[in-house]
């Protein structure tokens, strides 16, 4: 196919909502249907960018996500997004049709916001933009989508994923308080800044993960 513009999709949630399976499943589906599309994800654990990203989840700045200030945990973030963008990606997003990225500047919005106070969420959201999207010269999402999962089900997931060792988790995954607040700025972006959101559960429970692909596939409007 001939590419006229990529388009970046970005599918963001909460720890434990299924970013990278649903990200892997859209790409795959893309080219299936005959267009060039790969997948992205972030943080990038494997570049040495991550560094601060790793100290800061791993609480070696501050045993809470509140001992880091949403401006400056961001930049963590951000860096570790252009490394990535400069060194693996920007020349696919110059010819592919598609890339999928699992989790983006998005998180910074669901997991940083959410250290800020009400009244000045849109003053971080713009600084946030500026600062990414303007000054590193990172691509604007064409589409973001929230994988809504319930947090204290979202908490479940995790404590599944390493079998109750509350050792293993990151200062993010072990404040089920903070991921409260995370769900709450990741509502107000889809109110304000026109994310889609995907129901993730059903009477208490999580769909399966078909059920999801079918919902996210459904607002991509090439796909038939």
């Amino acid at each position: 196919m001939v590419n006229t513009k990529c388009k970046l999709i970005v599918i963001d949630g909460l720890d434990g909502s299924g970013k990278a399976t649903q990200s892997k499943l859209l790409s795959d589906k893309l080219n299936t249907l005959g267009y060039r599309a790969r997948t992205i994800s972030f943080p990038d654990y494997e570049s040495d960018s991550s560094a601060l990203v790793k100290m800061y989840l791993g609480g070696k700045l501050g045993s809470s996500p509140d001992d880091v200030n949403a401006y400056a945990a961001s930049t963590f973030y951000a860096v570790d997004r252009v490394a990535s963008y400069l060194n693996t990606w920007r020349a696919d997003y110059e010819s592919y049709d598609y890339i999928i990225a699992d989790r983006y500047t998005t998180s910074n919005i669901i997991h940083q916001m959410a250290k800020v106070a009400e009244d000045e969420r849109d003053s971080y959201i713009d600084w946030l933009f500026d600062f990414e999207y303007r000054r590193l010269e990172l691509p604007a999402p064409d589409m973001v989508i929230f994988l809504d999962v319930d947090p204290a089900i979202s908490q479940k997931l995790i404590d599944g994923r390493y079998g109750g060792d509350e050792s293993k988790k990151d200062i993010h995954e072990s404040d089920v308080a903070y991921l409260m607040r995370c769900r709450t700025s990741a509502v107000y972006a889809i109110e304000h800044l026109g994310w889609k959101r995907i129901d993730c559960t059903e009477d208490g429970s999580m769909c399966t993960i078909e059920e999801i692909h079918d919902r996210i596939l459904a607002l991509i409007p090439d796909i038939k």
